[in-house]
């Protein structure tokens, strides 16, 4: 093969490592960025905070907070924002070409499958499971507000006398609780993984039986500890262990054999089938499915350690005569400004900055300054957009939401939809109606018989009203809810219904009926 010379044309665009930088701030969430701030400020001596400023605002969003009256700012008005137009025209190009690298730019949150965690008919919020006796008498006086539950146990177990044998047992089975208080290998499993492949091969059989037997030793004294119900198996032992806890009566006999024989059909609310199997009345079966339904099915719970924080807002909207006022939180913007010390040494150096070794960490300060400010000039950009098109929301609520998806608000004001995606995946706003993620303010239209749409969460915000003035001795079905969505216009599948009820987290009609 004869070898050639050719001359090829091509255009690329290479993400330089400002744009990098710019990209990789705008999609941090706020705890994030300050952690990314904190790290900066460590690493580069020509950072330092600002901390004579405290309502510091982000230049080239200026102010830091607009009026959104009832005009759409004119498209000249929002192009002469200095140093803007450049940025965001190469920071488009540059997401256009790697918009597969950050995820996919449409998402509806309500589309994640959702399931109830607990039994019908049995409280969410934690409780003193005893029957008697103070809250305070109850609880272990080791109990602080940040154990953990294994805190709590290994505590108790410090009054206990015990042999080392039990001891260490018990102690085992503490550690192999979850975070419920369930106690989920079965002891058979931890005899074998103490004894290894000696107990597979049914080797020294006589001391796997004893081992085993010290482990139903130690599983009785764990689960006689507080809180009631730790270390069982299922739900209806953990039940169960609660209702021992209570005065013997005839509610609390049948409570006992509800949960541990016929659970499934107390979860189904079957009051019929229940009266039949377990020969109760009607009065003596109410006061025991009352007494159930005070019981905490995951009695582990409140020691578990959450890593949920307060949401800290990243926009402010607030009523401003006949419009809102849109503003970033000053809360959270990073006050930081370059060292002028430094900067006036590199400055006085033979040959400049440019020759100084730290001339490269000016710079790299000078651009995360930069970015920064051009991360929350974005948000508040999207924000006011937000504003402007969801405005029935900010004024009546969620059932005057609007269908609204990401390519409208990239369209407006002309950035990728890739963009949008990071400035409203983990940024909040507070309104008059709660704190909601940017996200929220996102969802997909259906059809109405007018020939409009209308947004899914407005028909959530129906079905939750729906089934909240529905007679619960005949609650209403996915398809009767279907039916009274087309009466308001709105074309509805029953399964879509279905499956906007479940992310609601409502039961379907047969666990909500009561007698």
């Amino acid at each position: 093969m004869r070898p050639t010379l050719q001359v090829r044309l091509s255009q690329h665009l290479a993400l330089t490592p400002q744009l990098q930088q710019s990209i990789r701030l705008l999609q941090l969430s706020t705890l994030e960025l300050h952690q990314e701030v904190e790290q900066m400020l460590a690493s580069n001596p020509l950072l330092e905070p600002d901390e004579e400023h405290d309502t510091a605002a982000p230049p080239g969003a200026s102010p830091a907070e607009r009026v959104s009256d009832e005009r759409v700012p004119d498209r000249e008005e929002r192009s002469t924002e200095g140093g803007e137009s450049d940025g965001s025209g190469e920071a488009t190009g540059a997401e256009e070409m790697r918009a597969e690298d950050f995820g996919t730019t449409e998402r509806d949150d309500w589309e994640n499958g959702t399931e109830r965690d607990d039994f019908d008919g049995i409280r969410e919020q934690p409780s003193s499971s005893a029957g008697s006796g103070s809250e305070d008498d109850e609880r272990p006086e080791t109990e602080a507000p940040d154990a953990s539950l294994q805190d709590v146990l290994r505590a108790q177990m410090a009054g206990m006398h015990l042999g080392e044998v039990d001891r260490a047992a018990l102690l085992a089975l503490i550690e192999s609780l979850n975070d419920d208080g369930y106690l989920e290998d079965p002891l058979e499993d931890l005899v074998r993984a103490l004894l290894g492949e000696e107990a597979e091969d049914g080797a020294d059989q006589e001391q796997r039986e004893q081992l085993l037997d010290t482990f139903k030793c130690a599983l009785k004294w764990l689960q006689s500890m507080e809180p009631a119900g730790v270390g069982a198996r299922d739900l209806g032992e953990c039940l169960e262990l609660q209702l021992r806890t209570h005065p013997r009566s005839p509610e609390q006999a049948l409570a006992i054999v509800i949960c541990r024989r016929h659970l499934e059909l107390l979860a189904k609310r079957d009051w019929r089938r229940l009266m039949s199997l377990t020969g109760a009345d009607d009065d003596l079966l109410r006061g025991a499915q009352a007494m159930i339904a005070t019981l905490e099915p995951k009695p582990g719970r409140r020691f578990a350690r959450s890593d949920n924080r307060p949401v800290v807002p990243d926009v402010i909207v607030q009523k401003a005569g006949r419009g809102f006022r849109v503003m970033i939180n000053p809360d959270v913007l990073p006050k930081l400004r370059i060292n002028e010390l430094y900067a006036q040494a590199l400055r006085a150096t033979r040959g400049g900055v440019s020759n100084s070794p730290l001339g490269g960490q000016l710079q790299e300060a000078r651009w995360f300054i930069k970015n920064i400010q051009q991360r929350f000039d974005t948000i508040l950009r999207v924000s006011e957009a937000i504003v402007e098109r969801q405005r029935g929301f900010f004024t009546h609520g969620e059932l005057a939401m609007k269908p609204l998806v990401l390519r409208e608000i990239a369209d407006e004001l002309g950035l990728h939809e890739s963009t949008i995606s990071r400035v409203t995946t983990a940024k909040y706003m507070a309104t008059p109606w709660g704190t909601f993620e940017l996200k929220y303010f996102f969802g997909s239209s259906l059809s109405t018989e007018a020939g409009g749409n209308a947004s899914s969460t407005a028909v959530r915000a129906l079905i939750k009203q729906f089934i909240a003035a529905e007679d619960t001795s005949n609650p209403l079905s996915d398809s009767q809810l279907s039916t009274m969505l087309g009466e308001q216009g709105i074309t509805v599948a029953r399964r879509t219904v279905a499956k906007y009820r479940e992310a609601l987290k409502l039961a379907p009609a047969n666990l909500r009926k009561s007698r």
